[in-house]
């Protein structure tokens, strides 16, 4: 069973009024959907729509269990604490988190829902797999509930340095809600090190290797809950990929290929085209690209006719008034800086605020020649694989912050600090003026790693991981039918 904030489904509307569900596009559903329909698994989530009460149904073999969030709760538990709380903290506070305790009773509340669904619904010594920053308490609710279970967490985003992570008012409850589960997963060593570091510091516990070992309940400050017996928990990191083939395939196809060449051909033929790709968000770094690409521009280093930056920023949670004044502060510096160097032919940054297809995406990854990824701070980054599998061609560059959890794998990258604006200059002027062959021999090389680990292995390695911590039936059944 998989309990993730979200269904793997969204739901789609035919002209007539008829109701159906489409999957995903997201890489977690990719990852975990073929393991779970083999095993017909059982998915907890929320649909996406407040007060929108639907009862359990069956969609392409997985059993899904949808969980109904009034406007309230989306307000407090999901806009507020999750991602105006937790987002801003875990992502080193590139933006000031709010600490109302309104939102955490509500984070509470909705976390107690989620784990009574799951030990309702959950089969007798079966696994589950508890997804990201949302759900932090469900892991010790859920034992406590069902201590048969097996039960696996992935945390998708940071875990921050203990100096930032003790901000946090709860920042007990969250520890103790994460050691509930028998493995905890994260994209970074750094992160699993972060984790494991709050553990020794809030409970005065040892670890050793990765491991945490709890004591009976009553002894030392850890409450062992759902157990009298020492339990064992396993902390390490799992990066997760994408399904690396279903890009190589969209890249490969003559439609895809076509549409880049019009891609290109409708910003002009330009020598050169950077292209960044990102939800607009403040952890992304956008605008320290637009000051690190205007700056060439006014240097002289590069010609508005010769080199334009495409950047996508997909709308993302636009009731958060952070998210809102973001938005006000990318769009007034990219009329400045097309008003400042751009001609009647040709502007210096082409910016569309929409999401787009995947095929889409692919054209637009092959037809770019730098992939710009500056992240402040970011979990993995997936965008950067997804660039690095569409180059079917062996050709192109990624310039890649170091702060992204991508850098850890991807090292043949031009790895950048993007808060050294000058440091990405010299990266932007690196990857345009690199030969091809350079540029050939990184790129197979990342091609590589991300074809070897793709999103199948990521979910494999986690599942074979807690099958061996705590090897249940059902996670036997896991390892062996893979």
């Amino acid at each position: 069973m998989v309990v993730s904030n979200r269904l793997p489904v969204d739901r789609v509307t035919a002209h007539d009024g008829t109701p159906s569900w489409k999957p995903s596009p997201g890489g977690l559903v990719t990852a975990l959907e073929p393991v779970m329909r083999r095993n017909h698994g059982a998915w907890i989530g929320w649909t996406g729509v407040a007060d929108d009460p639907i009862e359990p149904f069956e969609s392409d073999g997985l059993r899904l269990f949808p969980l109904t969030l009034s406007e309230q709760e989306v307000e407090q538990y999901y806009e507020g604490f999750s991602n105006d709380t937790l987002w801003p903290l875990y992502h080193d506070v590139i933006a000031q988190p709010k600490y109302a305790r309104e939102w955490w009773e509500a984070y509470s509340r909705v976390n107690e829902r989620f784990a009574d669904r799951a030990a309702e619904v959950a089969e007798q010594d079966g696994t589950v797999w508890v997804q990201d920053y949302q759900l932090q308490l469900v892991p010790r609710l859920l034992r406590e509930r069902r201590p048969d279970l097996t039960i696996g967490f992935f945390n998708h985003i940071p875990f921050p340095a203990y100096g930032l992570y003790s901000q946090l008012p709860w920042r007990q409850q969250i520890v103790e809600g994460l050691l509930g589960a028998d493995l905890i997963g994260f994209q970074r060593r750094a992160d699993a090190g972060n984790f494991l570091r709050a553990v020794r510091r809030l409970f005065h516990m040892p670890t050793t290797h990765n491991r945490v070992e709890l004591l009976p309940a009553g002894a030392g400050r850890w409450p062992n809950s759902g157990s009298e017996k020492p339990r064992s928990v396993v902390a390490r990191h799992f990066p997760i990929s994408i399904d690396t083939k279903a890009y190589v395939d969209l890249a490969s196809s003559e439609a895809v290929r076509r549409r880049a060449e019009e891609i290109r051909h409708d910003l002009g033929d330009p020598s050169t085209i950077m292209l960044g790709v990102d939800r607009l968000d403040y952890t992304k770094g956008i605008g320290h690209r637009f000051t690190a690409y205007a700056e060439l521009l006014a240097e002289g280093k590069l010609d508005v006719n010769d080199t334009v930056l495409m950047q996508v920023a997909s709308p993302s949670r636009e009731r958060v008034e952070s998210y809102k004044a973001l938005r006000d502060e990318i769009e007034l510096t990219v009329g400045r800086v097309n008003g400042d160097y751009g001609t009647i032919r040709h502007s210096a940054i082409s910016y569309l605020h929409h999401g787009y297809p995947r095929e889409e995406m692919v054209a637009m990854f092959l037809a770019a020649d730098i992939m710009l990824v500056t992240a402040l701070r970011d979990g993995m980054n997936l965008v950067a694989k997804e660039y690095v599998a569409s180059r079917v061609d062996d050709d192109g560059v990624l310039v890649l912050s170091e702060f992204a959890g991508a850098a850890d794998e991807l090292k043949q990258a031009l790895l950048v600090n993007p808060h050294d604006i000058e440091g990405v200059k010299r990266a932007i002027l690196h990857a345009v003026h690199m030969p091809r062959s350079e540029r050939r021999q990184r790129m197979r090389a990342l091609r590589a790693r991300v074809v070897e680990h793709d999103v199948a292995r990521w979910s494999q390695d986690f599942l074979d991981a807690l099958a061996v911590i705590r090897p249940s039936a059902s996670t036997r059944e896991l390892a062996e039918t893979d």
